[in-house]
């Protein structure tokens, strides 16, 4: 039993403990390719909070990590099988309940945790503010907070080369062999503005990939993927310490 993990904890534990910090991994249940589980998301969620959890908690700050939301943002996969779709205003409401627990309870910082990038929490965490003033709410993306570039040679955001090689590290019992990988290749869409990036439309999952894979995951090893996991886990767990050492009335420095 982990202190900092609410779904391994009772009652005995939890009432003698007091938090700084609360922790929410949303992830996404969703096809990872041909060869990656649907839980992909949800596994490297958990996985990388727990780990970043344990360093941090050895280290003195106080924070508890709560149960995993399973499921994000899908809209542009819908016609993908059992792909499934949480929409943002339900995500809203989902959060608002949560924080409405915690402001109640007085545990007035929340990070979201997020492992899916369809997942987008800036403007649902602008409205909550706005309604519980009190509370200091934040959200990560921790497959931003690395220069993938220093750890895999083909880039991709979905069942890539990151995501295989941590999955081949994390949970290679669910790892399909490798004569059965998808090439993860993205079929770009026509409009320049888009292709440039500064202008956005949701992305046709079914027609922008093959195999529901974008990126080359051919090159992945597990080595990559445990030398990944461990400096990503250094990386959150300073996120943690610093959240859970942040004074909410002395947040910025004067010049």
């Amino acid at each position: 039993m982990k202190p900092y993990i609410l779904s391994e904890n009772n009652w005995k534990n939890i009432k003698k403990n007091s938090y700084e910090l609360a922790i929410l991994p949303w992830g996404a249940t969703e096809a990872h390719n041909y060869h990656l589980p649907y839980a992909t998301d949800n596994i490297e969620a958990e996985s990388i909070i727990n780990e970043s959890g344990k360093i941090a908690w050895e280290k003195g700050s106080k924070f508890i990590i709560l149960p995993t939301i399973p499921f994000g943002i899908n809209t542009g996969q819908k016609d993908i099988l059992l792909d499934i779709n949480l929409n943002p205003s339900t995500q809203q409401m989902i959060l608002d309940d949560i924080i409405a627990v915690l402001n109640r309870q007085k545990i007035y910082k929340l990070l979201i945790f997020n492992s899916h990038g369809g997942n987008n929490f800036k403007n649902m965490l602008r409205e909550l503010g706005l309604k519980y003033p009190k509370m200091f709410l934040c959200t990560s993306n921790w497959f931003k907070s690395l220069n993938k570039s220093n750890y895999f040679e083909n880039d991709g955001d979905h069942a890539d080369e990151l995501e295989t090689s941590l999955i081949l590290y994390l949970r290679p019992d669910l790892v399909e062999k490798k004569i059965h990988w998808g090439e993860g290749k993205e079929n770009k869409i026509n409009i320049k503005s888009l292709r440039e990036n500064w202008t956005w439309s949701e992305r046709q999952w079914s027609k922008a990939t093959n195999d529901t894979g974008i990126g080359n995951p051919m090159k992945s090893s597990k080595e990559k993927g445990k030398k990944y996991f461990k400096d990503v886990c250094n990386k959150v767990s300073k996120l943690i310490q610093e959240l859970c050492d942040s004074d909410l009335k002395n947040l910025y420095s004067k010049n």
